[in-house]
């Protein structure tokens, strides 16, 4: 059967407004996502199209001014009205209909969209208190920050925002922060959650595991209860942001039953709370993580996603949970069309990093944001991450107007070709001096020592023992410093920016180029993610007409940002 053979279930007549058949009409029909939409067809093999209001009558229309009733054609008693099929009607579209239900219920929120926690800061508490404020939910960027920023900030947020007591609480708003694996420094991490746990903090976003650590499961199940209804309640919540199945395969069970053993003998987490956690999973929130900004494996989303959705539905069998496992999509979301498709994928919630950083709330400097707005999609580039750099782990960043990805690659192939800093060749570490570091290689090895000695002193006992691992604190303090220079906006290095940035920003950019988005002085963060949304229920209703058979012209997927409030 094709698409103008769809069967009439009633005749529709127009009232103050006909139905809408030509291109124009149709982009405009397909805007109206907040109404219901009739779509009619112009007799049994006519155009199909759209309308809105009228009145709905037995029988079907003949598109000719008259109606074929029960009992045969019958005039029509206004001369406004015509007589057409109806095939369908499609209610309703709004933004906040977009996504899981039950995840818009778990965490309180209007909204199914997030903004991600990028590190050191730029996804500041602004930037929270305004997603929160407007119905969504927010993660502050604490990787890389000191335990004392962290819990200033957190503190603030708790002031600020309350601590949300879970579905139903209309007294604070939903709010998160970022723990992010520290693989040289676990007891940075358990800080961290130390702080986390004190201030109450319901919600974080953990990221960049490779596994699980003790640290993200005390978290995970640190005060859990059951209710009178027989129902386990967790306080608190990990979102996992995860980029590989076997990561998120850790994260969507519970957890090892011996790691669970070791918390309760050392008094982490309560014989009681220990039980508890046989039965549900570490997250269940998981954030499939595709081409992204920052640490990210490149993966397609249509790839990875369908994966890792049907890998949560099998876990969750498997463990007989009561409640299915959340599964929202990040990376390469910069345009309407692109949450819109995440949507279709199946996406609980979809998080934004990279098209936040030139926001007005995003805590880096208006050198970065002019440099992020100006980003085209081929613009990123990988490079070596400072965090794992030992370990050849990449990063993605901007490419255009810095030179940082080039030398952090530069940095790492020394450290892969010399077993220490004196066995660099003079010229080359002349060079290095003069052009990365831009100061003798023994003045950065001393801002290591004073970092070190208050961070983690062990680090320096190694590297006395470990010319090699001296060499990679020292090209660490560059990548390190790289994003603080950046997010400072020191002019002098402003090629040494490290400016993380997926493909997502220069889509964003196109999209936004001659709207009031185009220019970083508008880029107000509930702005972008109102339009993001409303932009994915428009696309989404186009596509919804396109299968009735409907010609609907390729204008009604390219929604263009306009100035939204959330009403």
């Amino acid at each position: 059967m094709i698409a103008t053979e769809l069967p009439a279930v009633a005749a529709w007549v127009p009232g103050t407004e006909p139905a809408a058949f030509e291109p124009d009409a149709l982009v405009a029909a397909t805007n109206r996502v907040r109404e219901a939409a009739h779509v009619v067809r112009e007799g049994h093999r006519g155009r199909i199209g759209l309308g809105f209001g009228g009145e709905l009558r037995p029988g079907t229309g003949d598109g000719n001014g008259t109606f074929q009733g029960r009992n045969g054609p019958a005039e029509p008693t206004d001369g406004r009205e015509r007589g057409l099929d109806l095939v369908g009607t499609l209610p309703p579209l709004w933004p906040e209909w977009l996504g899981d239900r039950a995840f818009l219920e778990a965490h309180g929120v209007r909204f199914a969209y997030v903004g991600g926690e990028m590190a050191n800061g730029i996804a500041s508490t602004a930037m929270v208190e305004a997603l929160a404020k407007a119905g969504m939910l927010g993660f502050f960027g604490a990787a890389g920050l000191s335990p004392a920023r962290i819990e200033e900030s957190v503190a603030h947020l708790r002031e600020v925002l309350g601590v949300s007591r879970g579905p139903g609480d209309t007294e604070a708003y939903p709010w998160g922060a970022n723990l992010i694996h520290s693989l040289h420094e676990a007891a940075l991490e358990e800080r961290t959650v130390d702080i986390f746990l004190q201030h109450d903090v319901r919600r974080v976003s953990a990221s960049a595991f490779m596994s699980l650590t003790p640290a993200v499961v005390r978290y995970a199940y640190t005060g859990m209860y059951v209710d009178p209804q027989g129902r386990v309640v967790r306080p608190n919540h990990v979102f996992a942001k995860i980029s590989r199945p076997e990561t998120a395969r850790a994260f969507m069970a519970p957890a090892p039953a011996a790691m669970v053993q070791a918390l309760v003998d050392r008094g982490a987490l309560t014989p009681e709370e220990a039980a508890l956690a046989a039965r549900v999973a570490v997250a269940e929130d998981v954030t499939v993580e595709s081409d992204s900004g920052g640490h990210t494996d490149n993966r397609p989303l249509g790839a990875l996603f369908p994966t890792i959705r049907a890998l949560a539905d099998e876990i969750a069998a498997q463990h007989g949970y009561t409640r299915p496992i959340r599964v929202g999509a990040a990376g390469g979301l910069g345009t309407p069309g692109s949450v819109a498709a995440a949507f279709a994928y199946g996406a609980a919630y979809v998080m934004t990093g990279s098209v936040n950083q030139a926001s007005l709330e995003a805590g880096t400097s208006p050198a970065s944001k002019a440099m992020l707005a100006q980003c085209d999609l081929a613009d990123v580039i990988m490079c070596p991450a400072g965090d794992m750099f030992e370990l050849g782990v990449k990063v993605q960043v901007l490419k255009k107007g810095t030179m940082f990805a080039a030398r952090a690659q530069r940095l790492y192939e020394l450290y892969m070709a010399h077993p220490s800093l004196e066995a660099i060749a003079a010229d080359v570490r002349a060079k290095l001096e003069r052009e990365v570091f831009q100061m003798p290689i023994d003045a950065v090895w001393a801002e290591c020592v004073r970092y070190f000695t208050l961070r983690d002193p062990a680090q320096l006992v190694r590297a006395e023992k470990d010319p090699k691992h001296k060499m990679a604190l020292v090209f660490r303090w560059y990548l390190g410093q790289s994003s603080r220079w950046a997010i400072a906006g020191i002019p002098e290095r402003r090629l040494d920016y490290q400016i993380w940035c997926g493909p997502a920003q220069g889509a964003f950019n196109a999209w936004a180029k001659g709207s009031y988005l185009e220019a970083p002085e508008g880029r107000d963060v509930v702005q972008i993610a109102l339009n993001l949304m409303e932009g994915a229920a428009v696309i989404t209703r186009a596509h919804q007409l396109r299968t009735y058979g409907a010609p609907v012209p390729p204008a009604a997927f390219a929604f263009r940002p306009r100035p939204l409030t959330v009403a």
